[in-house]
């Protein structure tokens, strides 16, 4: 089914918020509860590397039927020059200021006619501002409406491990920053939606091969995700974003 799996993303997004905000409280009362959403965050970040190589594996699998021993050799050159193209052009320094920008924004002191603080306009506006770009800056927002809509919808298997990422997630952030993560459902669909649309429309032109190689580039995106998360590398996956789409023209020189 077309969009199952943003529609899913967006709700346990919704869910999880939810969740959050109810156990906040409890969170606030016992100290040692505090350690725990760090703790989480690295162990969903095993399971992003678990995603991400088994990613790789299958569709590696899939485009060696078609290329053979060349199907590594485009995913290294889409790396690269992908990698090359992020770096010039510094994608990752763009949304880290873009991030700065609206966390300076919505953080922005507000009064009431007396004098004092607004601080739950401030933790709403923060929440979903933090909330939105975790979700959807990220290789398997990309990679898994990708593979959605060139699959025509058979495809899920990102995106609902996606969500089930995501709504862990979300669950930490709504007990920490508030109602306002549960607004970020709504960016998630719309962005991965769309993505999704242009994807479906594309799909009907390309050979299984590119699809295939296109998604086993991101889910090396996805595997480096995951190394950032448990704290292992530091690696700017946003500036590899382009290598995702390289594969549309690598593999018709093979």
């Amino acid at each position: 089914m077309i969009f199952l799996g943003t529609i899913v993303n967006a709700i346990a997004i919704a869910v999880g918020s939810l969740i959050g905000v109810l156990v906040s409280g409890l969170m606030a009362k016992h100290k040692r509860l505090s350690e725990v959403p760090d703790a989480i965050m690295k162990a969903m970040g095993l399971c992003v590397i678990f995603i991400g190589v088994s990613g790789i594996i299958t569709n590696q699998q899939r485009s060696s039927e078609w290329l053979g021993s060349y199907a590594i050799l485009i995913i290294i050159g889409a790396i690269a020059i992908g990698t090359i193209i992020g770096e010039l052009v510094d994608i990752d320094k763009g949304l880290n200021r873009l991030g700065r920008a609206l966390e300076n924004k919505v953080s922005k002191k507000s009064y009431d006619e007396n004098g004092n603080e607004i601080v739950k306009e401030k933790n709403i506006a923060r929440g979903f501002v933090s909330a939105t770009l975790l979700f959807c800056v990220g290789a398997m927002a990309i990679t898994g409406a990708i593979e959605s809509g060139l699959s025509g919808g058979s495809e899920q298997g990102t995106l609902f491990a996606k969500s089930a990422i995501d709504m862990i997630s979300a669950i930490v952030f709504g007990a920490t920053l508030g109602i306002g993560t549960i607004f970020s459902a709504v960016s998630v669909f719309l962005y991965q939606g769309i993505i999704e649309l242009i994807a479906i429309f594309v799909g009907d032109f390309l050979p299984a091969v590119v699809t295939a190689q296109m998604s086993a580039t991101g889910s090396v995106l996805i595997l480096a995700l995951g190394l950032n998360m448990v704290g292992a590398t530091k690696i700017k996956v946003a500036n590899m974003l382009p290598a995702i789409f390289l594969p549309l023209i690598l593999c018709f020189f093979f």
